[in-house]
C-alpha cells in the first residue's frame, strides 16, 4: 500500500455543518486567499523564457553542426521540449488567459507546431481524465492499452497489454522512450475525426512542425547522425515527459462502475502530491502539487504551493486522507503497483507452465 503523510482523524466532537458541500467550503477559503486570480506577469516571464530557450536550442543545433556533440543538444531540446508541453498543458486550462479562443490559440501555436503534439486530441483526452481520475471505464489514461492497471484489467487481459504485463513494471520506464513517438502519432491519426474541431489548422501546424523539424535535421546533419538525434531527442523527450505524470496517479486507488466519490474525495484520493523546491516546482512544471492541480485546473501553477496548505489542512480537518511523497518515493510505489496488478498474468503463467510440465 502507498506510504502516506500522517494526517490526524478528526476531532471527537465535530463543528457543526455548513451549508454547501466540502468542496464548495473549501473553494471560498481558495477564493478568499486570491488564488484563483490571474498571473499575467508571471506568464509573460515564464513563455519568454521557454521561448528562449527553445529558440537558443535550435541555433545551437546549427552552430555545433555536423559533430556527434549534437547529441547534447538533443538532449537540452528534450528538456524544452517538455517544458513547452507544461506551458500548453497550463494554456489549455485557462490558467495563462482567461478567454477560451486566446487559450486555444496558443495551445496550438506552442503544441501543434512547437513540439507536434496535436493540441484537439490532447486536450479531449486530458479533460477526460480530470473528470474522472483513475476511473478504470472513464479515464482514458488508465485504459489497458498498452499496460494494466489493476489485477481485474490482468485477468481479462489480450494482445499487447497481457505479454507486458507480467513485467510491465520493469518495463515502464524503458517503454517511456516511446511517449515522444506515440503523442505524435496519437496527434496525427486524430486528424482523421471529423469532430475534432479545427481539424484543418490542426493538421496544417502539426505537418509544418514535422516538415521544419525534419528538413533541419536532415539539412544540417548527415543522415545517420540525423537518425541518431532523431531518436535521442524525442526518446528522452518521451521520458521527461512520463517522469512528470507518473508520480501524479500511478499507485493511487482505481475506481470503477458507479464507484465515484463527491468531487473533493475523487480527486484527492485518486491524487499524490511530489514534495519538494523550487527546482521541483521548475521541472515538473507545478503538477507536483497534483491534489491542488485537480481540484482547481485553472489556478495559476505558482499559486499551487500556497494552495497546497490550505487543502491540506482542510482534509486533515475532515479526516481525508492526503498523500504526498518524495519523487523517488513516488516513483517507487507506482512501480509497486505496477507489479502487484500484473500478478494474475504471471500466476496464469506460471499454472499454464505446472500443467505441461
Amino acid at each position: 500500500m502507498p506510504v502516506q503523510t500522517s494526517v490526524r482523524p478528526p476531532p471527537p466532537s465535530s463543528p457543526p455543518q455548513q451549508p454547501g458541500s466540502d468542496f464548495a467550503r473549501l473553494s471560498k477559503k481558495i477564493t478568499a486567499a486570491g488564488l484563483m486570480g490571474r498571473r499575467p506577469g508571471y506568464y509573460t516571464a515564464r513563455i519568454a523564457a521557454v521561448a528562449a530557450l527553445y529558440a537558443g536550442g535550435w541555433v545551437a543545433f546549427v552552430l555545433v553542426g555536423d559533430s556527434w556533440w549534437t547529441l547534447a543538444v538533443a538532449g537540452f531540446l528534450a528538456l524544452v521540449f517538455g517544458q513547452v508541453a507544461l506551458v500548453t498543458h497550463d494554456a489549455a486550462h485557462r490558467q495563462v488567459f482567461r478567454l477560451r479562443k486566446a487559450s486555444e490559440r496558443s495551445g496550438r501555436v506552442l503544441g501543434n507546431l512547437g513540439i507536434g503534439m496535436g493540441y484537439g486530441w490532447w486536450q479531449d483526452k486530458h479533460t477526460r481524465h480530470h473528470a474522472n481520475p483513475n476511473h478504470a471505464e472513464l479515464d482514458p489514461d488508465v485504459l489497458p492499452d498498452v499496460l494494466v492497471w489493476s489485477q481485474d484489467q490482468a485477468r481479462v487481459a489480450k494482445g499487447l497489454p497481457r505479454l507486458l504485463g507480467r513485467s510491465q513494471a520493469f518495463l515502464f520506464f524503458p517503454l517511456l522512450t516511446l511517449e515522444g513517438f506515440s503523442l505524435h502519432v496519437a496527434g496525427v491519426r486524430a486528424l482523421a475525426d471529423r469532430t475534432l474541431k479545427n481539424r484543418t489548422l490542426e493538421g496544417t501546424l502539426l505537418l509544418g512542425h514535422f516538415a521544419v523539424y525534419l528538413t533541419a535535421l536532415f539539412l544540417v546533419l548527415p543522415p545517420g547522425m540525423a537518425i541518431a538525434f532523431l531518436f535521442v531527442h524525442q526518446c528522452l523527450f518521451g521520458v521527461y515527459l512520463g517522469s512528470i505524470f507518473a508520480p501524479n496517479h500511478k499507485g493511487m486507488p482505481i475506481l470503477t462502475g458507479d464507484d465515484r466519490p463527491d468531487f473533493l474525495r475523487r480527486q484527492v484520493l485518486t491524487s499524490r502530491n511530489v514534495r519538494g523546491g523550487w527546482f521541483t516546482d521548475l521541472m515538473l512544471g507545478g503538477l507536483n502539487y497534483q491534489i491542488e492541480h485537480h481540484l482547481f485546473p485553472s489556478m495559476p501553477s505558482p499559486h499551487l504551493r500556497r494552495a497546497r496548505v490550505i487543502v491540506r489542512d482542510y482534509c486533515r480537518d475532515l479526516g481525508i486522507s492526503y498523500l504526498e511523497t518524495s519523487l523517488i518515493t513516488s516513483y517507487k510505489q507506482a512501480l509497486t503497483s505496477l507489479h502487484r496488478a500484473g500478478a494474475p498474468i504471471r500466476e496464469a503463467r506460471a499454472s499454464a507452465a505446472l500443467s505441461k510440465a
